[in-house]
């Protein structure tokens, strides 16, 4: 596989992985004990800490990277594998 492969492989599960894990880790301004902002949702992150969150995400999305890449060089889960209807 390419480098170019790869780094495009990545970007997409960093992207996605950024995504999924959103709502994971916050907390609202009621469960931090502050008092709310008038027209503040109820639901709105107290403090969202943005470079904690993507050095999560890359983490993940280096091993998922990692393991596709493993998986396309060995070969563990193929196509065919997946073919649940023959």
């Amino acid at each position: 596989m390419q480098v170019g492969s790869v780094l495009a492989i990545y970007f997409l599960v960093f992207v996605a992985v950024a995504f999924l894990m959103l709502p994971f880790g916050v907390r609202t301004s009621q469960e931090a004990g502050e008092e709310l902002v008038p027209g503040q949702a109820d639901s709105a992150p107290h403090r969202f800490d943005l470079r904690r969150h993507l050095l999560r995400a890359c983490v993940v999305a280096a091993l998922l990277t990692g393991l596709f890449v493993a998986n396309y060089a060995f070969g563990w889960v193929e196509a065919s594998d997946l073919d649940f209807y023959h």
